[in-house]
């Protein structure tokens, strides 16, 4: 069995001139990811791996879970590929993750998020928003060969406010 968790990043701030990779948290993404992050540990697989778009949104939003979970920020894997917002390009990096993960922890960005988790999960999602949370899993021992798996948790941040 293959345990996915994706979250799209924390809302960033468009305020200041940067490219779009160094675009950091605004002060609603800081607090977004926080409450999600403090919202999803009886939700997390035993053991898993935490993978992160090098993009500075989404690798302080993963810093800040990490935290939160207890997970060491040092074990983060950072991959250029997850800086993406097409599906079909995450749904390859998906399928060629190594099988000694059981279980993995994705950030990363929209619209690659949402058209992963409505091709991959059973349950429609218009719009996975910023901090947003969905866990699937897939019964199959192989990444490779993930299909329709089950979607067992949707977590937003305006549900917990």
């Amino acid at each position: 069995m293959k345990n996915l968790v994706l979250i799209r990043h924390a809302k960033s701030n468009w305020d200041t001139p940067l490219k779009d990779i160094d675009r950091p948290l605004d002060q609603r993404g800081l607090q977004d990811a926080h409450l999600v992050s403090s919202n999803i540990q009886k939700y997390l697989p035993k053991k898993f791996v935490i993978w992160s778009s090098p993009a500075k949104r989404a690798s302080d939003t993963a810093i800040i879970f990490a935290q939160n979970i207890l997970y060491p920020v040092e074990n983060i894997i950072y991959n250029q590929e997850l800086y993406t917002f097409e599906g079909k390009q995450l749904e390859m990096i998906v399928k060629s993750c190594s099988n000694t993960f059981d279980s993995v922890i994705l950030f990363g960005h929209n619209a690659a998020i949402t058209n992963f988790v409505n091709k991959f999960g059973n349950v429609f999602i218009e719009n996975v928003p910023t901090s947003g949370f969905v866990s699937l899993q897939f019964e199959t021992d192989s990444w490779d060969t993930i299909n329709k798996g089950q979607t067992n948790k949707i977590i937003i941040p305006k549900d917990l406010k």
